[in-house]
């Protein structure tokens, strides 16, 4: 790409442009990241939340950059140094035209919500994949699109990372990419240059109030994505279609939202899909599904209602683009789970132990709900609240606990910069203490549950999922429920033997 090329892309006045077309030079490496600047690059200066690259434009010209990016002005010299208003909004203009529209030649699912979002774009992949539409993944448990797996720092990658990402795809051959959207990325324009073919609302409870401050900044924010749904910049993509849940208030807003085609979906008797009949059990969830006049029954290996709405949204997503109904219920009834998610780990007696990433007040009721279904006798549910975030949801995420379990359990879950005791304080302010029990050593608190539990017991830990981390001031120490869990049960089935 020349510099000419990203002088254009950038909207620069015209005698800039004009005097650049005679610059012949070519940008072969883009990047944000002055560890990652080589010969030829262009450096775009991001002020994030930990690290300003403004401070360390120079530092990039020395490493070979030839072209700068920057919001204000900044004392370097040896690089061409272009000022815009935005550096976030340049670096995904710059991202797309350098890895050449990756989007445009994939089909893009974008799922938001506050709930259910990792489980529903695993089943868009599932059926894609059914379909003979390999599909790519991009979200809270990994970025899987080419030949290398990607850990995964944010559920929603910054631009420039997801437009290579999607390169990758394009070039491993992937047809689809369905990618978790956040409400963080889209308030901070993370996903723009992405051209999606369908967006998916699930749901909007509680969460990430410490960022938006308010509910309603944060469904603004999930509206970002239906709002550009409908205004793609690029040539020839048609039938663009938004797949919201019409059981949800917010998603009811959400309609009117959008200037592309709406498919809703719900259980409670209303939207174009529905499910009807639902009989959840200890082996699955079966319904009728309804759609266009028509009934299929669906037998899903995965437990609860709230998976027959993760299993009607993949299947709306899926369904507008031509894949044969029953196609996608075959793939749907495949699925017999996604790590952390209602992820029954084997118990060596009776009990039946389940790691859950349930760490909002709605989620939690859910699963808890869930489990009451097909528990006989005891509900073991551990369970803490993050620190540094949400304050408000600490009390509604004990009593919830407190109403639908018959042994709560409060721990800690990141505790970052706060006191673990001091969070579980907050959970439990008024609460009679001969109700619950509170270990604050989340691997005490497991292996407590684990101790007590028997025969037709559950065991839910909930809030942590797939992490495989605990945040404890600034340092990620090394954690992670479901191993903790084998663990225990290893070392109980060595002492029976010895």
């Amino acid at each position: 790409m020349q510099i000419a090329d990203c002088a254009s892309l950038l909207n620069l006045d015209h005698q800039t442009q004009k005097s650049l077309a005679e610059d012949g030079r070519v940008v072969n490496n883009l990047t944000p990241d002055t560890r990652q600047v080589t010969a030829n690059s262009c450096f775009v200066a991001i002020h994030g939340e930990h690290f300003d690259g403004h401070q360390h434009v120079q530092a990039a010209i020395d490493a070979g950059a030839i072209m700068v990016v920057v919001e204000h002005p900044v004392s370097a010299s040896g690089a061409l140094i272009v000022q815009v208003p935005d550096t976030h909004k340049a670096l995904a203009q710059l991202a797309v035209a350098f890895f050449d529209d990756p989007s445009a030649a994939l089909k893009v699912f974008g799922v938001t919500g506050t709930n259910g979002k990792t489980t529903v774009t695993h089943l868009i992949a599932k059926i894609l994949t059914a379909a003979q539409l390999d599909c790519g993944l991009i979200g809270t448990l990994y970025t899987k699109g080419g030949k290398t797996l990607h850990a995964a720092n944010n559920t929603t990658p910054d631009p420039f990372t997801n437009q290579q990402y999607l390169s990758e795809m394009v070039h491993s051959g992937k047809k689809a990419c369905a990618m978790e959207v956040s409400s963080i990325g889209l308030d901070q324009g993370r996903v723009r240059g992405i051209d999606f073919d369908t967006a998916v609302f699930t749901n909007l409870t509680e969460d990430h109030l410490d960022y938006h401050k308010t509910f309603e900044a944060y469904f603004e924010a999930k509206a970002l994505l239906f709002e550009q749904l409908g205004n793609s910049y690029h040539h020839g993509r048609k039938n663009k279609t938004a797949v919201i849940n019409i059981d949800d208030p917010y998603g009811q807003r959400l309609v009117s939202r959008t200037a592309a085609n709406v498919l809703t979906y719900g259980t409670k008797g209303r939207g174009m899909l529905q499910a009807r009949q639902i009989r959840v059990s200890s082996r699955g969830t079966s319904f009728q599904l309804r759609i266009a006049g028509h009934s299929y029954p669906v037998h899903l290996q995965l437990m609860g209602e709230f998976n027959v709405y993760n299993a009607l949204a993949a299947f709306g997503a899926t369904y507008v683009h031509g894949i044969d109904p029953l196609v996608i219920i075959q793939a749907l009834e495949t699925v017999s789970g996604v790590r952390g998610r209602f992820e029954v780990i084997p118990h060596p007696g009776a009990a039946t132990v389940i790691v859950d990433y349930a760490h909002t007040p709605d989620g939690l009721a859910n699963v808890l709900s869930t489990i009451q279904k097909f528990a006989k006798r005891r509900i073991f549910c551990v369970v803490g609240c993050g620190g540094d975030r949400d304050v408000e949801k600490r009390p509604q995420m004990a009593t919830i606990a407190l109403q639908a379990a018959t042994d709560p359990i409060f721990t800690a879950d990141n505790p970052r910069s706060e006191d673990p005791e001091a969070i579980i304080d907050q959970m439990v302010a008024g609460l009679d203490p001969a109700t619950y029990t509170r270990l604050s050593d989340r691997q005490q608190a497991i292996s407590y549950a684990l101790s007590l539990a028997g025969t037709g017991d559950v065991v839910l830990i909930a809030g942590k999922g797939h992490e495989t981390y605990q945040i404890v001031g600034s340092i990620k120490h090394h954690f992670d429920d479901a191993e903790v869990v084998r663990h225990f049960f290893a070392a109980k089935t060595i002492q029976q033997q010895a």
